[in-house]
């Protein structure tokens, strides 16, 4: 089943800013010039010169590349992130190949891409980037030209001494990787706490400004339903009850109070009182919900699958509500049948909706469950008679109210070859029950 997880509030921040990358480079590439320029002109010192710029030209000509092929707002993928500060390691190692190996000062920037990628990629990588880096000092240990020094004079550090520093790469790699990447995650986790703070913020601000337009929904839509629900009534009385329309007047005042009923639910979701908040048993709660929508034309199966005990709850009017409306939502794009599967185990409960319809669209199922985002455009409407279609605002009350019970909602579509929406909702088995033991049992 293809889904979306109602807790992805945002994704990971990971991937390194090419105009970032860029500027650090041409910084190490500034540094790299500077230094072999003033060593061979500044104090006269020999060395391989043309080499030397080869390997910082290498560099230079890739952050051109990179430049020119993408915008400065492109952000990198992982791989080629550690690509390019592969590189950068390879290309360093080339240059103090050529300047004496680890005795030259210049052998502790082997920390610097391990840094970067510490602070921006995954431990798996900076682990890599850091056996790359020790491995090159591994080999300058042993393979390097000599460091330059005055003509007349030759600087030979002792073995000793080379073995300290490459310990202190190898310690400075392991701490500053695991330091870096420890600071950044915890920076990468407020950050993603404070926008997934904000997000249900929002969502519950969207939901509380719609608790006044219920009211006042609920309030308004009384005058007309009691206008259809009298008309209907002296139709009936005034036609023969073996007419052609006596079923469809019926079928009328059925819906007519099925639409009172719902917009009591409405203006009564706010109310503690114990008519609401009664313990119930799964199977009474799934059969609750299907009970309205048999008369409906669509063949609903329920079925129950656990082990262990069945959980029994409190009745929450917000959930009843939600998940109502989520059935209301298959039995309409339902081709003949609606699937609810119940399951529990010691640990959790879960409810599975199941259609056999079209299924989401595939640009609804990015943001099912956001405020007017509306499923509806997917329904066929031939039929002029039906005009217009849904805000939305159904799915995005009912996820709002079922997460706030404690739930896990998620939407996706049946694979191939059934088709069909599947809407799944999971509780933690002590959150389903919280309250039910100080509860008097009903069903």
């Amino acid at each position: 089943m293809v889904q979306i997880r109602s807790q992805e509030w945002v994704r990971h921040a990971r991937h390194l800013r090419l105009d970032t990358l860029v500027r650090l480079r041409w910084l190490a590439i500034a540094g790299q010039a500077v230094a072999v320029a003033g060593v061979r002109f500044g104090l006269g010192f020999e060395l391989p010169f043309g080499f030397c710029f080869i390997a910082i030209a290498a560099s230079a000509w890739l952050n051109l590349l990179l430049r020119i092929q993408y915008p400065a707002s492109h952000r990198f993928s992982d791989n080629a992130a550690t690509l390019v500060l592969a590189f950068d390691v390879l290309q360093l190692a080339a240059l103090l190949y050529l300047t004496g190996g680890l005795q030259n000062p210049f052998a502790m920037l082997f920390l610097a891409p391990v840094l970067i990628s510490a602070a921006a990629l995954t431990p798996e990588r900076t682990l890599g980037l850091g056996l790359l880096a020790v491995g090159c000092a591994t080999i300058l240990v042993i393979a390097h030209r000599p460091l330059p020094w005055f003509p007349d004079r030759s600087l030979d550090l002792p073995f000793l001494y080379v073995t300290g520093i490459w310990t202190a790469i190898l310690l400075g790699t392991a701490f500053t990787g695991v330091y870096a990447w420890r600071v950044a995650e915890e920076a990468r986790q407020l950050a993603q706490a404070l926008a997934a703070t904000e997000l249900v913020l929002a969502r519950e601000q969207h939901l509380s400004q719609l608790d006044g337009l219920a009211a006042a929904a609920a309030h308004e839509l009384g005058t007309p339903l009691a206008t259809i629900a009298l008309v209907a009534k002296e139709m009936d009385h005034a036609l023969p009850q073996d007419g052609p329309v006596a079923e469809d007047l019926k079928l009328l005042r059925e819906q007519v109070e099925r639409c009172r009923t719902i917009l009591t639910k409405l203006t009564s979701m706010g109310d503690d009182g114990s008519g609401f908040l009664q313990t119930i048993s799964l199977h009474h709660f799934v059969e609750e919900l299907v009970a309205p929508q048999r008369s409906l034309g669509v063949d609903i199966d329920v079925v129950h699958e656990g082990r262990g005990p069945e959980p029994m709850g409190r009745r929450n009017p917000g959930v009843v509500y939600s998940l109502s409306n989520i059935l209301d939502n298959a039995v309409d794009f339902a081709a003949e049948t609606v699937t609810i599967t119940a399951r529990w185990t010691p640990d959790e409960v879960s409810l599975e909706i199941r259609d056999d319809g079209p299924g989401f669209a595939p640009d609804v199922l990015l943001r099912v469950g956001e405020p007017y985002v509306t499923t509806r455009a997917a329904v066929d409407r031939s039929d002029d008679s039906e005009e217009g279609g849904g805000l939305g605002l159904g799915l995005f009350i009912a996820k709002t109210l079922i997460e706030r019970s404690g739930a896990e909602l998620t939407f996706g579509n049946a694979l191939p070859p059934a088709s069909g929406a599947v809407t799944r909702i999971v509780w933690p088995r002590h959150a389903f029950e919280r309250g039910a033991a100080i509860s008097p049992q009903g069903s």
